[in-house]
């Protein structure tokens, strides 16, 4: 089982079946934001099709061992997700994404969430690179890769269709020896 502790009141851990109830209701609370960024939002209609995903994409992600995806918790109470989208090992690379509830955020447990797992992938599974694709519009997504020195790389136009209308996402990356070079100790 996955798990890390960030802080002592946040903390990661790899999703769980059992963890399908609290995801939907922080989702469900937020559908109305979250929606504005994410395409899965209007497409998750209980419990049942987040266990699903769990079952179907996260449990088997992680067992053939192409990267975490992690719930947020704060104080026990799931907030929010930071996970990899599937580790490509013959490149050593992966693209990470994150959501929190809206009244969470502006608190930095994103971005420390964020950084616990890059030190995960940069220290323990040795990639080489991962990136961050945001929204353009979203501007508090884009400020953590910001904060935590990842480089610009560009504009995909209209690459990702949320809801009814098409997002243009910045691709921000990061290599490992410049997250040693930033990251304290």
């Amino acid at each position: 089982m996955f798990r890390r502790t960030v802080a002592p009141d946040i903390e990661i851990k790899l999703l769980d079946p059992g963890d399908a109830e609290a995801i939907y209701a922080a989702a469900d609370r937020d559908r109305e934001y979250l929606r504005e960024w994410l395409p899965w939002v209007d497409n998750t209609h209980s419990a049942e099709d987040v266990r699903r995903f769990i079952e179907e994409v996260v449990s088997p992600q992680w067992a053939d061992n192409r990267g975490p995806q992690c719930g947020i918790w704060m104080d026990g109470e799931f907030a929010g997700s930071v996970g990899c989208h599937a580790i490509d090992w013959a490149n050593r690379a992966c693209s990470i994404g994150y959501w929190i509830e809206s009244r969470r955020q502006g608190r930095g447990i994103v971005t420390r969430s964020v950084a616990d797992m890059l030190d995960y992938l940069f220290e323990a599974q040795r990639l080489h690179r991962v990136v961050i694709q945001c929204a353009v519009d979203n501007h508090r997504s884009c400020a953590i890769p910001k904060r935590l020195g990842f480089a610009k790389e560009g504009v995909l136009r209209q690459a990702e269709r949320v809801g009814n209308r098409w997002l243009d996402l910045v691709t921000w990356s990061i290599l490992e020896d410049e997250w040693r070079q930033r990251r304290p100790r």
